[in-house]
């Protein structure tokens, strides 16, 4: 999938600011405001642009337990379990991954108990053989922004 110089300028604001106008896109980068509204159009037809979206606090939230859980699937049915485990609320990174695991769930809760009731729901999938799970102590950096 090409992108070009002008591309990766207008990518580049819209991480940074994704309500920034069209108009001051186009000044910022100089090019015209229909040049702007065209790439941008075809960048999220080509899907390189997935959605637009506010990065929340999640702590400011009440969501104070952050945790990776790793999870090893039993009876070849990861594809399964990856679909379920996506439509959790509390889950926002999912990885199919290789080595002593098979996914990797990255997800905040409310409270100890909470995280506690998931790992559970998990286990008592049949198609869970096991989970490892990692309670985060303090978050260093988080910014699941893709950044060039």
């Amino acid at each position: 999938m090409f992108v070009d110089e002008i591309d990766i300028k207008i990518l580049k604001e819209l991480v940074a600011d994704a309500r920034v106008s069209h108009n001051e896109l186009a000044r910022r980068i100089g090019v015209s405001v229909g040049t702007i509204v065209n790439r941008i159009q075809d960048l999220e037809e080509r899907g390189v642009i997935k959605g637009y979206s506010a990065i929340l606090d999640a702590e400011k939230l009440g969501y104070d337990v952050a945790a990776i859980i790793e999870i090893i699937v039993s009876k070849g049915k990861l594809h399964e379990l990856e679909k379920e485990v996506a439509k959790k609320p509390n889950v926002y990174g999912l990885y199919d991954v290789i080595g002593g695991s098979d996914i990797i769930a990255v997800a905040r809760f409310k409270s100890k108990e909470e995280l506690s009731e998931f790992v559970k729901s998990l286990l008592s999938s049949e198609f869970v053989n096991r989970t490892l799970t990692h309670v985060v102590l303090q978050t260093v950096k988080e910014d699941f922004s893709f950044h060039m």
